[in-house]
């Protein structure tokens, strides 16, 4: 069996794993997988897989995937680098000019900040994709559109290891989405595309950029997608807890609450509560009822 084959087969066991040990045992295989390259992750879709992890609800699951995947990130950089290197010795180098005496040295320049694998700050390589580093630019024939494309490339691609011809056709997709949308360059498309590179950027989001760069999640409906649509599943579960103290706390300022023992708190186990009912769904819904504890203030509702 061939190594992406083999890889192949362990990425559908992960996809198939239910429980968080299995999981966890997978990926402990994959991180002692003798041979990682470019074309095996691009060919078993491994780098998708396990890039969607980073974002499980297992902390632990998460923090194991996002080091592999800043493994086998560095592991194809090196590889990049080393076939970089080997081209450059390879090639033989014209014959010296013989310089006149009489010509003042050249003074010494300082090397690029930017290499083909990211940027070097103080001697440390940052793995960083952009268009143009991958060599991607817009065809659209206007300036502001193929900018807009090329930021949400940025966005898709910086900690991908997506291929950059499959990456460059979900950025293409999402702008004329947008594009078509609004009908033109206007204000709302530019705040649009705007939008969309912020949330795609997010480093506590991964599982938004993956979704797309997979095609699991269609360009068309993400870009109609609201930043509240696009938020990651923990800011969701943060609004939707602040959305509910909210309701306690409007539907409970200036009213009468009554008394009542009907009500066990799940917290103290106390049955001293208040409560108060309201009509929060339509007319024909039952009648939504809101319960505080008055020992040690627990709150809670039901229908």
């Amino acid at each position: 069996m061939s190594a992406a084959s083999e890889l192949r087969s362990l990425v559908k066991q992960l996809q198939s794993s239910s429980t968080e040990q299995e999981i966890l045992g997978i990926l402990a295989t994959l991180n002692d997988f003798p041979t990682i390259t470019e074309a095996i992750i691009r060919e078993s879709k491994a780098g998708l897989a396990i890039g969607k992890l980073r974002a499980h609800a297992s902390k632990q699951v998460s923090d194991v995937a996002k080091e592999l995947v800043k493994k086998w990130k560095h592991t194809v950089d090196q590889a990049k680098h080393s076939r970089g290197s080997s081209a450059t010795s390879a090639t033989p180098k014209p014959p010296a000019r013989k310089q006149s005496t009489s010509v003042a040295p050249s003074t010494p320049t300082t090397p690029s900040a930017s290499t083909s694998g990211g940027s070097i700050a103080q001697g440390k390589s940052v793995d960083l994709r952009t268009a143009k580093t991958d060599g991607i630019s817009g065809t659209t024939g206007d300036t502001t559109r193929n900018k807009c494309m090329e930021l949400i490339y940025d966005s898709l691609a910086f900690d991908s290891g997506a291929p950059s011809d499959q990456i460059s056709g979900r950025a293409k997709g999402i702008e004329v989405a947008v594009f078509n949308e609004f009908g033109g360059t206007t204000t709302g498309y530019k705040a649009k595309i705007r939008s969309l590179f912020v949330n795609l950027k997010d480093k506590n989001n991964p599982g938004l950029r993956e979704s797309v760069v997979s095609g699991d999640l269609p360009v068309q409906r993400f870009a109609k997608m609201t930043s509240a649509e696009m938020a990651s599943e923990e800011r969701k579960a943060a609004d939707s807890k602040i959305k509910s103290e909210n309701l306690f706390n409007s539907l409970g300022a200036g009213e009468v609450q009554a008394e009542t023992d009907a009500f066990q708190c799940g917290r103290c186990k106390q049955r001293k509560c208040r409560y108060r009912q309201a009509q929060t769904r339509s007319a024909d819904e039952p009648m939504t009822t809101f319960v505080t504890c008055t020992v040690c203030n627990n709150r809670w509702k039901f229908s």
